[in-house]
C-alpha cells in the first residue's frame, strides 16, 4: 500500500508545546530569565528542566540515533547557558530554545563525519515502561530512516513543522528564511519523504527468492 500522506509525527508523540504545568506559585519564564541571567544557577537549572523534553525530541529526530542525540542535547543546553543573558525577548523563549537546538544539530551534522543509519530503533523514542507492537517499531524505524537522508536544511523545516508543531512564521524564524522558503523546503521534504517510504515500501513487497 503506498502511503497518500507523509508526517513525520505520524509515529511520534511530540511534546506538549504548551510546556510543563506550572503551579499557581511557580515562577514564570521571564521570571526564571532574570533570575538566570544574574547567574543564578538553580533558575537556569529550572529552565533546562522545563525545555530538556522538547529539545531532545528535535535531536532525536534532526540526528536520527540517540548518541548524536545526546551529544547535540548537551551541545543545545550549553549553548543556552551561555546564551541566556543576551536572550533579548524579540521572539517567544521556546523559539529561542528551538533556534539554538536546530543550529546545535546542524552543527554537529555538519562537523561530524556520517554515521551509518542504526538498525535499532532508540529507546528513548518508545514511551517509558511500554512496547510498542512490531508494526508500530518498524514504522517508526521506516521513518527515521527516510528522514536522515533527507538534506539537512529540508529535515529541519519538516523537524519544526510536524514535530515542533511551529507555525511557519515561527519556522521562519527559527531557521532566519523567508516564510515562503520555510513553505517550498516543507514540501519539498515531504514529497522526498514519501518517494523514499514509497521505494522502502516496494523493496519490501518484493517476493523473496526461492532457494
Amino acid at each position: 500500500m503506498r502511503p497518500r500522506c507523509v508526517s513525520v509525527n505520524s509515529s511520534f508523540s511530540a511534546p506538549d508545546r504548551r510546556g510543563p504545568t506550572r503551579s499557581a506559585s511557580a515562577p514564570s519564564d521571564d521570571h526564571l530569565i532574570d533570575a538566570a541571567a544574574q547567574g543564578d544557577r538553580r533558575a537556569l537549572d529550572d529552565l533546562l528542566r522545563a525545555h530538556q523534553e522538547r529539545i531532545y525530541t528535535i535531536c532525536i529526530r534532526m540526528m536520527g540515533n540517540e548518541a548524536d542525540a545526546r551529544d547535540a542535547t548537551q551541545e543545545a543546553m550549553l549553548a543556552i547557558c551561555r546564551g541566556i543573558s543576551r536572550f533579548d525577548r524579540r521572539s517567544a523563549l521556546s523559539t529561542w530554545v528551538y533556534r539554538v537546538t536546530t543550529n546545535a544539530c546542524l552543527d554537529e551534522l555538519r562537523r561530524r563525519s556520517r554515521r551509518p543509519v542504526p538498525q535499532d530503533l532508540p529507546a528513548d523514542i518508545a514511551e517509558p515502561g511500554t512496547h510498542a507492537p512490531t508494526d508500530a517499531v518498524v514504522a517508526r524505524l521506516t521513518i527515521n530512516v527516510a528522514l536522515a537522508r533527507l538534506p539537512e536544511d529540508f529535515r529541519a523545516a519538516l523537524v519544526l513543522r510536524d514535530i515542533g508543531e511551529l507555525d511557519y512564521a515561527e519556522i521562519a524564524s527559527v531557521l532566519e528564511i523567508a516564510p515562503g522558503t520555510v513553505r517550498s523546503r516543507i514540501a519539498r521534504a515531504r514529497a522526498m519523504l514519501t518517494q523514499d517510504l514509497r521505494n522502502q515500501q516496494s523493496f519490501d513487497d518484493r517476493p523473496n527468492p526461492q532457494p
